[in-house]
């Protein structure tokens, strides 16, 4: 069949040892090397592809399709757990008024305020506004999981975050949220440009792509260990550092008891384990396959492992799912493949074309640059590089496009926990429950999921400083002395359902899992007020 396939002239080089027209036959003399070794090398070709030991390129369509789908579910969980909290947070009543932000912007910086703070927001900051950015962001989610217009839908996705996460200020500034932004804008280049793309007619992902998520998967990774690294923490050091991490994380889980409990000796094999995770395992990305393959499962293993110990909302999935670009299709089971046989066959259309060349070779090399700025900016280089560079810098950095990653580069050892509590009398005081940060201590913490509960997580960081540096919590304050329904809705329990209290007070308290046969899930030692008493104007002591 070999010889039917290669054709006449493969045949007599089979029966004779001479190629065609004359040419030299492997037992002629050394007076023509080049042509002896070139008909040997190619029947060594063809022999090897017969037997199927020459692999064809790699192909990435099923774990684009992977991925793309995976996105869509994060997007949607973001934009719905944003939705339930958009109006105590950044709504007119919230703790924060959008409307507010941006005219202050307006006022200080005048028209460089649309392009520091590029937001849609600045065309309507009403509370209907904010509430149509996140359900169109659920239709467009939606859109993207069943495979509709991947490309326009991605582009609007990256614009309609985007704008919530300027406008949600203090409250969406997290490190998932920009690494949300520059996926979502990287994603729009791997899809498909199609309205309707079906797998026989998709042009493959651009390689050039595929190399820029594994880029960024690998700042990610790479850089959180770094940080932990150059930071001098003596708890990272001494791989003590997760002997702290369980139990002062922002929202423990009833897990996190139960982990915190191992050891000494098993967390600081757990450090060297996360060192290993976030150091070694990250180099395989760049690696031949069965690097990769290593690569993207101690990475999803990591994640595993920390989302359930922790509550990290979708940063989790979202990190899993940059771990999907680096699997091509045969890693995917036989009868996802079986959908590539049309595509593959030889009756199969042709392919369409994808993105130019024109427009992704900048675009790689502009990440590439950009993405390297912070580290020149850190050594004092930048002054001496391109005022064009420092320029483009300073636009992807307001437009979130590209990043910087590293977590937990210091780690906390001691809980200071916030205890919001009201009274009437200025003598007897009444707690309010947060709906998932530690307060009542015999409450079990839980799992949230894929939600962020972001007053929770912005409370835990007060924590950390002085309350001078943190002005929103005096408008919280001043919300719940309000009585504002929007902002009392992000809470578990408002203690006074009749009408808001005279004064509110922020106590400060040292926090600490229970010992193994304890009482409750927490222990907790008063420190004394973490600020001021704030009243109502008409109140009087």
């Amino acid at each position: 069949m070999s010889a039917v396939r290669g054709g006449e002239a493969d045949v007599a080089v089979r029966n004779s040892g001479s190629p065609p027209h004359g040419g030299p036959g492997p037992d002629s003399s050394s007076s023509s090397p080049p042509g002896n070794r070139f008909w040997r090398c190619a029947r060594w070709l063809r022999n090897r592809a017969a037997s199927g030991a020459v692999r064809e390129p790699p192909n990435f369509f099923l774990s684009r399709r992977l991925f793309l789908r995976l996105l869509g579910i994060v997007y949607l969980a973001a934009f719905l757990s944003l939705w339930v909290q958009i109006d105590g947070l950044i709504g007119s009543h919230g703790v924060l008024p959008v409307e507010q932000y941006l005219e202050a912007v307006r006022e200080s910086t005048g028209r460089e305020g649309l392009y520091l703070a590029p937001t849609l927001c600045w065309l309507d900051s009403s509370d209907q506004f904010l509430h149509r950015l996140c359900a169109g962001g659920l239709v467009l989610s939606a859109l993207l999981i069943v495979g509709v217009a991947p490309a326009p839908v991605l582009f609007l996705l990256w614009a309609f975050y985007l704008s919530l996460t300027v406008a949600g200020q203090e409250f969406l500034g997290f490190q998932w949220d920009t690494l949300l932004i520059e996926t979502g804008f990287l994603a729009i280049f791997l899809a498909p440009p199609q309205l309707w793309p079906r797998l026989a007619r998709e042009a493959p992902p651009s390689r050039l792509v595929l190399w820029l998520f594994r880029w960024l998967l690998f700042r990610l990774v790479f850089g959180s260990g770094v940080v932990k690294l150059l930071s001098g923490d003596a708890t990272w050091r001494h791989l003590t550092s997760l002997r702290y991490h369980y139990e002062t994380q922002p929202l423990p889980t009833w897990t996190s008891w139960y982990v915190h409990q191992l050891p000494g000796w098993l967390q600081g094999l757990s450090v060297l384990l996360t060192f290993a995770a976030e150091l070694v395992v990250p180099l395989g990305i760049f690696g031949p396959r069965r690097w990769r393959l290593v690569a993207a499962g101690g990475i999803v293993g990591l994640q595993l492992l920390i989302a359930a110990t922790g509550n990290y909302g979708f940063f989790n999935l979202l990190t899993v799912a940059l771990c999907v670009p680096l699997l091509d299709d045969s890693c995917f089971p036989a009868r996802w493949r079986a959908r590539l046989v049309p595509a593959t066959g030889a009756a199969a259309p042709p392919r369409r074309r994808g993105w130019p060349s024109w427009l992704l070779v900048p675009l790689a090399v502009a990440v590439l640059v950009l993405s390297v700025m912070p580290y020149l900016y850190q050594r004092g280089m930048v002054a001496h590089g391109p005022r064009w560079v420092v320029r483009a810098y300073g636009a992807a950095a307001s437009f979130h496009t590209v990043n910087t990653y590293g977590l937990f580069a210091v780690m906390t050892t001691r809980r200071h926990e916030i205890i919001v509590e009201g009274s009437n009398d200025g003598r007897s005081w009444l707690p309010y429950e947060f709906r998932r940060k530690p307060g009542d201590v015999t409450r079990r913490p839980t799992f949230t999921g894929l939600h962020m509960p972001r007053l929770d997580w912005q409370m835990w960081f007060a924590a950390l400083g002085d309350y001078r540096r943190n002005p929103w919590f005096f408008h919280f304050l001043g919300r719940l002395l309000e009585g504002s329904p929007e902002v009392l809705a992000l809470l578990e329990r408002n203690p006074f359902p009749d009408g808001p209290p005279r004064y509110i007070r922020a106590v400060l308290y040292d926090y600490h899992f229970s010992s193994p046969g304890g009482r409750g899930w927490w222990r907790r030692r008063l420190l004394g007020l973490y600020c001021p008493i704030v009243s109502r104007p008409s109140a009087k002591k």
